[in-house]
């Protein structure tokens, strides 16, 4: 069957079973099979595609039809122009993440010390390094798979100012920092709450809950962050925390209390809010 007309029947059945993507999730797949861009494959729509190929995809399409998410089927998810590796281990990276690395680098200096706590993929730790070479990043996760993928992520980029390891939270971030400082203390913890319907649907059904879910109606993490983080940032640092959309006045009530300084929100593509920040 010739390629557009493949992709076109694919985007047919993904609409059926509900994708919000259609069009996008068959051209992702199809591009991951063939190993091509995009571009390519508006270009040269009209070829016949091999019978090989095509039952790959089918394959995918399958998955994709069951609910399998497409960064999981493909192994990667673009994050802020960076092709990062993806596993069931960790949240897949979303746009609405790199509203956290622009309120980064909006404070950011020339130098300084950056700690993402939960890195997940490396993500937001990744893509501030790449922006910031003279910073020196460090990215902490509970899980030993996602602190691989994190370096894995690194080595393949080349970055090499951003270094992983495995800690609870803070638990082992004064000894493998040697007590040192951060000028930017960043975070995208558990923020959902455990009866929240939205858990049910979509992609998060493959992730995994424990960096989804959190105590206290979804703010149990986001309030040990900020009660905590006190400690570790050196004098004027921030303290910036992805949250849920509607989660941003209490998340600013929680730094009021604590005594952090310029609190403020920040708001996603849709206009959410979605990181708020204080200053120590």
């Amino acid at each position: 069957m010739r390629l557009d007309l493949l992709l076109a029947r694919a985007a047919q059945h993904l609409a059926a079973a509900g994708s919000p993507s259609a069009r996008l999730d068959a051209e992702v797949l199809l591009c991951h099979v063939l190993e091509v861009d995009r571009t390519w494959l508006y270009t040269w729509g009209d070829r016949e595609a091999d019978p090989e190929a095509e039952a790959r995809f089918e394959a995918l399409i399958a998955e994709r039809e069951a609910g399998h998410p497409v960064a999981h089927l493909t192994g990667e998810r673009e994050f802020w122009g960076l092709r990062l590796a993806t596993s069931a281990a960790t949240l897949i990276p979303r746009p609405d993440t790199e509203t956290l690395v622009e309120a980064a680098l909006a404070v950011a200096g020339e130098s300084g010390r950056l700690l993402d706590l939960g890195t997940g993929t490396g993500a937001v730790a990744l893509a501030f390094a790449s922006e910031r070479p003279d910073w020196r990043v460090t990215g902490v996760d509970l899980r030993a798979e996602a602190v691989a993928l994190a370096r894995g992520n690194a080595a393949r980029l080349a970055i090499d100012n951003a270094r992983f390891f495995v800690s609870d939270w803070f638990a082992a971030v004064e000894e493998e920092s040697g007590g040192e400082r951060f000028e930017l203390i960043v975070s995208n913890p558990p923020y959902i709450a455990d009866a929240d319907p939205h858990l049910a649907r979509g992609d998060v059904r493959f992730e995994p809950r424990s960096a989804l879910v959190a105590a206290d109606e979804g703010m149990a993490d986001l309030r040990h962050l900020v009660d905590e983080a006190l400690a570790y940032l050196a004098p004027d640092g921030w303290l910036m925390l992805e949250h849920g959309a509607g989660q941003g006045a209490a998340v600013r009530e929680a730094l009021a209390e604590a005594g952090y300084r310029e609190v403020d929100s920040r708001p996603d593509l849709g206009g959410r809010e979605r990181v708020s920040l204080g200053r120590r």
